[in-house]
């Protein structure tokens, strides 16, 4: 349907499903509404794929500024939220792209062993169990001693 359209990246979509998706933005005027959300999500997935950091960073400055006076409300909280955090949003384009990505979904897997690991009284067990979860492990036996 045309959910799956919309979830697509712009860039993605061929010139059957613009021409779709041209006719249900046109087809009622409450329709506006998913338009203008679209085109605000697709240009802040713009953001992250541009050639350059420093393109990037001009857009990201430009959704901020211009988000917060949308008037969908859920696009201006957006905008709002993306104010607030401006300087670590921003950031993302002075560090190359990076991010604490890897260190949270440790931290998740870290998070869902000690979940399961209710109870261990040996802090040994529970190190080995952390090591296991989190593949630094080296199960294998070893030849070299």
């Amino acid at each position: 349907g045309i959910r799956h359209v919309l979830r697509a990246g712009r860039e993605r979509l061929t010139s059957r499903q613009q021409t779709r998706l041209e006719a249900a933005f046109t087809a009622h005027p409450d329709h506006i509404a998913v338009e203008v959300a679209y085109r605000c999500a697709q240009d802040l997935r713009d953001v992250f794929h541009q050639p350059t950091p420093a393109r990037g960073r001009q857009l990201a400055e430009k959704l901020i500024a211009s988000l917060p006076t949308c008037p969908i409300p859920e696009i201006a909280r957006l905008g709002k939220t993306l104010r607030r955090w401006k300087t670590a949003f921003l950031a993302y384009f002075d560090t190359d792209g990076a991010s604490n990505g890897g260190t949270e979904a440790i931290n998740g897997i870290i998070e869902l062993g000690r979940r399961i690991a209710r109870g261990f009284r040996n802090f040994e067990h529970y190190r080995l169990r952390m090591l296991l979860i989190t593949g630094g492990l080296d199960a294998s036996p070893h030849t070299q001693l």
